[in-house]
């Protein structure tokens, strides 16, 4: 049987995960907050009154900044504020709904990666927005069992966080998901469709824990498996609350 074993999401792109332990899925919806927020990397054109996808190298990610993965952050969405912690101490702490608290963290990040910056960072928003990596809006999903083989091909341990998915599953034979794409899955109450295999890219190469370049994930499929594909999309058809321990059924 499979079973949904974790919940993440992912409040400010390219920063750190925050685990829930149950989350409501809205038809047509990202996870609640998941990408709603960016720091622009330089000028991008983005108009919050007309918001629209941009392609991931305009912001801060860790595809080209793995510096990001020492910060640990924390967003509270009552309140909007964001909170950023390094070694070992408070760094940083704006409202991120407000000009004043965003200042804080814009000055934030001039101050610890100034020579990966190509312009004035700067905190983006827009109602109802995700900066996801693709424009539809999806949750992203990991197998388990497809780390776990690959761990076998790069001969060492590989946390799964390396993908930053939404939701990760135990009980699918390995790559099965690969093969999924057009099927249906319900998750407790809700019901996704699996639109898109996901093709990796060099972030998931950064230890995130230390923020070391240490793997060639995307190398690595390529060489062994002839792609460089691992989780799927999915787009959420019929809401409801899920969480962790739920069945996962496919039809």
């Amino acid at each position: 049987m499979a079973r949904l074993e974790s919940i993440y999401r992912y409040p400010v792109k390219g920063l750190s995960p925050e685990r829930l332990p149950a989350v409501h899925l809205a038809p047509g919806q990202t996870l609640p907050a998941d990408r709603k927020y960016a720091i622009e990397n330089g000028p991008s054109g983005f108009d919050p009154a007309v918001p629209s996808y941009l392609f991931k190298s305009y912001f801060l990610m860790l595809m080209k900044n793995e510096r990001l993965a020492a910060l640990q952050t924390r967003y509270d969405d009552a309140t909007h504020v964001l909170v950023i912690q390094g070694e070992g101490r408070e760094l940083a702490r704006g409202d991120l709904s407000t000009k004043e608290g965003r200042l804080v963290i814009e000055a934030f990040f001039r101050r610890f990666m100034p020579a990966e910056l190509r312009g004035p960072p700067k905190v983006l928003h827009a109602e109802g927005h995700s900066f996801s990596d693709v424009s539809a809006k999806v949750v992203s999903i990991i197998n388990l069992a497809s780390v776990a083989a690959l761990e076998t091909l790069v001969g060492q341990p590989v946390n799964p966080l390396r993908f930053r998915a939404n939701l990760y599953v135990e009980g699918w034979p390995a790559w099965s998901e690969l093969k999924m794409v057009g099927q249906e899955i319900s998750i407790g109450p809700a019901r996704l469709k699996v639109t898109k295999r996901i093709m990796r890219c060099a972030a998931t190469n950064v230890d995130p824990d230390t923020g070391i370049r240490d793997l060639t994930i995307p190398a690595t499929l390529m060489q062994n498996l002839d792609h460089m594909d691992c989780g799927i999309y999915a787009r959420v058809i019929e809401g409801g609350e899920i969480k962790w321990g739920n069945e996962i059924i496919t039809h």
